[in-house]
């Protein structure tokens, strides 16, 4: 339900950072959040079967890895967007 959820949570953290709303980098970092440990509990299973599948191209290295970009980028930019 969660992934479905996505359809609508992500255009509208696009269309808040859009308008540079400080709302939208909440949303944006708890959204990668859930996101992240959605995909770590749901690829579990297969990680545990084999280790290898984690740095895989398309797997959960990547979306890990973006977000703590978001989750990094979100502390300073409440401070930029003020001034």
């Amino acid at each position: 339900m969660f992934f479905v959820s996505l359809v609508v949570l992500d255009p509208l953290v696009v269309v808040l950072a859009a308008f540079v709303r400080r709302a939208g980098i909440w949303l944006a970092a708890a959204v990668m959040t859930v996101d992240v440990a959605a995909n770590w509990i749901a690829n579990w299973p297969a990680l545990q079967e084999d280790p290898a599948w984690l740095p895989r191209p398309v797997g959960l290295l990547p979306i890990t890895l973006f977000g703590v970009l978001v989750l990094v980028t979100a502390l300073p930019l409440p401070r930029v967007i003020r001034n």
